[in-house]
């Protein structure tokens, strides 16, 4: 996918073949089975990460110590169509305390046809990070961003 260079949303999505109430339900109470042990905010081993599906809640890792990480919040979740969350991670890959300094990504699950459907990835307001932003776009959007959770997501519900 091409983008601008002043780009500062990101688009990417993928077909499986699943229903959506079931495409909703792997990404959200799976996200941790798809999501890369190696992306670690923590100091520790991630012993699970935990989507708490509720506006209010949390997508955060808890570490093999008890430790949390809280990178994410749930600002929209209306299942099986879509679920809205903040980023609440710097340019420089540390959690963001000022929240108006964080973007946001929204998940759509869209029937496609019977047993398929279209999950589409929008992670936008990526200038809101202030100075440094762009490295956040290059991460999410790289080959160790976005596409690789979706890749992975897609290999869950194939399995």
């Amino acid at each position: 996918m091409s983008h601008e260079p002043t780009a500062t949303t990101v688009r990417h999505s993928v077909v499986v073949d699943a229903p959506v109430d079931k495409a909703f339900k792997v990404f959200t109470e799976n996200f941790g089975r798809f999501k890369p042990p190696e992306h670690n905010l923590l100091g520790v081993d991630i012993a699970e990460t935990v989507f708490d599906g509720r506006v209010g809640g949390y997508l955060f890792d808890r570490g093999v110590d008890g430790s949390e990480c809280r990178w994410a919040r749930i600002l929209a979740y209306e299942p099986p169509n879509r679920v809205v969350l903040s980023w609440d991670i710097s340019p420089y890959w540390q959690i963001e305390k000022n929240l108006d300094n964080t973007s946001e990504f929204e998940v759509r699950f869209i029937p496609e046809a019977p047993g398929r459907t279209r999950v589409e990835l929008e992670h936008r307001n990526l200038e809101r990070h202030g100075e440094g932003w762009e490295g956040v776009r290059e991460g999410v959007d790289g080959d160790q961003g976005w596409p690789l959770y979706l890749a992975r997501y897609a290999e869950l519900l194939s399995s």
